[in-house]
């Protein structure tokens, strides 16, 4: 029985629809647009949250060592946080309204939730060596989106000192996380294409931030808000040039990436457009409510059409392995033979064989070595002339190739031995027939 991955970045899915509804809330707390269409989409952010963690515990039950292999898994590990910073927004904007004192309850434990899990992550990536080309953008969310939403919700129910050690937890964050991803994607090679809608990421610390400081400060629009909006507004614009890398990329999971981050400046625009002494503000803030909201609900018509298509998950399958049955799988057994060699026939180079040396009579050891004159009258002498063997019709210069001067030379040189051989064949009969006749 096969399974597919459920991968993590699917809990973006839900976390953008909680962004969503955060806007249109403060959109509502201005009577610019009723409460239900702000509930609705809570409502259906729960409902997909939940629908998402059932599948994924399906799929990590079902599959051993698949929750570890996620937790220290370099690019999806970030998603992990999804988990536990959806069900804190979504108790904060819709359970703590209706039931005050069970969602604040629900509220605590999230955020407890949130810092624990943000403190995990910290502590696995400090653990492990990390691979720093599968950083992304996604590593604001543990601890600087986890943080500073929190700080927000905490600082609605009343919490002031909490929500400010949340803040600082998040901004301090922000700095380090922050300079350690624009380094990554400044001097090292651009993200996977699968990892490029991550990159919208980046407008979402400044905007957090500011929803935080605003929740914190009572939406007043001060220097320390300017400096976030200013700098918000600088990661904007960067946007802009990414903008024909976005346009070739196709729908997949991580196109959530694009919803929770600029339906979190959307909030905060909304709040500088309210909170300015405009007379036509209420024409920027529709157009803001109106912009948000067709980018998200197009990216969830989309992901509808992907699951009515089974494109949604991963094409891979994985095998579910039952515990009580697991058997170990033995390798099938390799042959220790070794294949053939094919050799080669190989040309026996053919060595040139000396002329054989002519065998020399031995003296007779009953006759005194003396020296005799040789007998010219019994054989006449072969007359010999040393310069007839050599070759020398082909000269040798010095343009010649090396491995022609070489050959000649060889040549050459066999000529000679040659014409030493035969006049020393000669010599010796002459020497023999000398002693015969004493």
């Amino acid at each position: 029985m096969a399974v597919a991955r459920i991968t993590l970045n699917l809990f973006s899915m839900p976390f953008g629809l909680a962004g969503l509804a955060s806007t249109w809330l403060v959109a509502a707390q201005e009577d610019q647009v009723p409460h239900r269409i702000a509930e609705g989409l809570l409502g259906l952010s729960a409902a997909l949250w939940l629908i998402v963690v059932l599948c994924y515990l399906r799929y990590v039950l079902s599959t051993r060592g698949a929750l570890r292999a996620d937790l220290a898994d370099g690019t999806f590990s970030p998603f992990f946080s999804l988990i536990v910073i959806t069900p804190m927004l979504l108790s904060g904007d819709g359970v703590v309204p209706m039931y005050p004192e069970v969602g604040r309850i629900m509220l605590n434990v999230c955020i407890g939730l949130v810092v624990l899990c943000g403190a995990l992550l910290t502590g696995q990536w400090v653990y492990v060596r990390m691979d720093l080309d599968k950083v992304h953008s996604g590593y604001f969310l543990p601890t600087v989106a986890g943080a500073l939403i929190a700080s927000a919700c905490a600082a609605e129910i009343g919490e002031r000192r909490l929500a400010e050690a949340l803040f600082g937890i998040g901004v301090i964050s922000w700095i380090i996380f922050g300079s350690l991803i624009i380094g990554r994607l400044f001097f090292r090679p651009p993200v996977p294409i699968e990892l490029t809608p991550t990159m919208a990421i980046e407008v979402a610390p400044a905007a957090v931030a500011s929803l935080a400081y605003f929740a914190l400060d009572g939406d007043r629009l001060d220097m320390f808000a300017a400096i976030l909006a200013g700098y918000g507004s600088l990661m904007v614009l960067a946007q802009l040039r990414l903008l024909p890398r976005y346009a070739r990329l196709s729908f997949t999971p991580s196109t959530w990436a694009f919803a929770f981050a600029w339906s979190a400046v959307a909030s905060t625009a909304l709040h500088w457009i309210n909170a300015s002494d405009q007379h036509d503000y209420r024409l920027y803030a529709d157009g803001v409510l109106a912009a948000i909201t067709t980018l998200i609900m197009a990216i969830f018509l989309r992901t509808v059409i992907a699951v009515l298509r089974r494109q949604l998950l991963p094409r891979e399958a994985i095998e579910i392995v039952e515990p009580a049955a697991a058997a170990v799988e033995v390798p099938p057994a390799e042959s220790t033979a070794e294949p053939p060699v094919a050799v080669e026939p190989v040309a026996a180079e053919q060595t040139p064989v000396p002329p054989a040396e002519p065998a020399q009579t031995q003296p007779d050891p009953a006759e005194p070595d003396q020296p005799t004159e040789p007998d010219h009258s019994a054989e006449p002498e072969a007359a010999v002339d040393d310069s007839a063997p050599i070759d020398t019709s082909t000269p040798i210069t010095n343009g010649a190739a090396p491995v022609e001067v070489e050959r000649l030379e060889r040549e050459a040189l066999a000529q000679v031995d040659g014409a030493a051989v035969r006049l020393t064949a000669q010599e010796q009969p002459s020497r023999s027939s000398g002693r015969r006749s004493r």
